[in-house]
């Protein structure tokens, strides 16, 4: 006859885990954003160490560049919701965990709400203005952050805001990177990334939420862990707080879909920030601004008296230049294209 921890006895058996700890994980409340190539490997491991409760929020669709590195989806599920597909994956590993989908963007105006329910969360998401945003919501509101994040061959991993013994807090994202949200690091589509170091990056994070949950005192908190997958070398840097002050949440910078402004693209003041090159060589119309040089045209933007729409190839350098327009002229409405031209094909821009 089988125990209700059957499954766990592996881990149970581990020095210093047992069962206290497995019943940690039963019950305990994880919140994963972006359901890409972090999210999966640890949303998988976090389910079949049995964590209780696991939230995965992502408002993303499945994309034939997802595949190579995300695996939780197959060729049949492109185009459908990634939270959807892997809410039925995760849920048929394993049936006791409760797996809470959220099809949405995590915002400035939903984040408070949505980490409240949980006890710690990962991120694993591509853009700087997310980590950002989880970061200073975590901060608030006095919750762990475990951090992932991979470019070409090389990986990171660390948790925020850990409560120490003293009362205070482990150093915080802009601890370590204060200015963040100004860089330009490509995604794993323009600048490439080896599928394996996503698996080994998410599996990490897993394996720190575990190790926060059932307590363990040997945290990646206030150290960054680092792996470059090519040479397989690994280092832990110690890192330190900083006077920063976080106060409140920084407004996220609203997107039009693909589909949106295909349906309703005559009602905006539409600005592309790539560069003159990537304009000629194709684009959906508006003026060519590159970003570098986006201040140099204040004037211009501030006679607007339409919405402005701002795209780029992805949508993190249009994410940028929306950012820099609205804290100029806070009163106007800026948008961003989601995806950028990257999801618009040359048939439908014609259209």
């Amino acid at each position: 006859m089988s125990t209700p921890f059957e499954r766990y006895q592996c881990q149970i058996a581990l020095p210093g885990f047992g069962v206290a700890s497995q019943e940690l994980l039963e019950n305990a409340r994880i919140l994963i954003v972006g359901m890409g190539g972090l999210g999966c490997p640890s949303a998988q491991y976090l389910a079949s160490s049995g964590v209780g409760t696991i939230g995965i929020a992502d408002d993303d669709t499945v994309s034939l560049s997802n595949l190579h590195r995300q695996i939780l989806y197959t060729p049949d599920d492109v185009g459908a919701y990634k939270v959807d597909i892997a809410t039925k994956r995760l849920q048929q590993q394993n049936p006791s965990v409760a797996i809470i989908p959220y099809r949405l963007r995590i915002t400035s105006s939903n984040v408070m709400e949505m980490i409240s329910e949980f006890d710690l969360i990962i991120e694993g998401t591509d853009n700087f203005e997310t980590k950002c945003l989880l970061n200073d919501a975590c901060v608030l509101a006095g919750k762990p952050l475990v951090y992932g994040a991979i470019y070409q061959h090389e990986g990171q991993v660390s948790i925020w805001n850990v409560l120490q013994k003293d009362g205070s807090y482990s150093p915080n994202y802009r601890d370590v990177f204060p200015n963040a949200e100004e860089s330009q690091v490509p995604n794993c589509r323009e600048g490439g990334v080896i599928p394996t170091l996503a698996g080994m990056v998410g599996c990490m994070q897993a394996n720190e939420a575990i190790k926060y949950i059932t307590r363990s005192e040997d945290l990646l908190a206030g150290k960054l862990w680092m792996m470059n997958v090519m040479s397989g070398k690994t280092q832990i840097i110690k890192l330190r707080k900083t006077t920063a002050q976080i106060t409140g949440l920084t407004e996220t910078i609203p997107t039009i879909s693909p589909e949106q402004f295909l349906q309703d693209n005559e009602n905006f003041e539409m600005i592309d920030v790539r560069t003159e090159k990537e304009h000629l060589s194709f684009n959906i119309g508006g003026k060519n601004i590159p970003l570098d040089i986006l201040q140099d045209h204040f004037s211009m933007i501030s006679s607007t008296s339409e919405p402005i729409l701002v795209y780029c190839q992805s949508g993190k350098r249009s994410t940028e230049a929306a950012r820099k327009i609205k804290k100029a002229f806070p009163e106007k409405e800026v948008f961003s294209l989601k995806g950028g031209m990257n999801g618009i094909s040359e048939e439908h821009a014609s259209q």
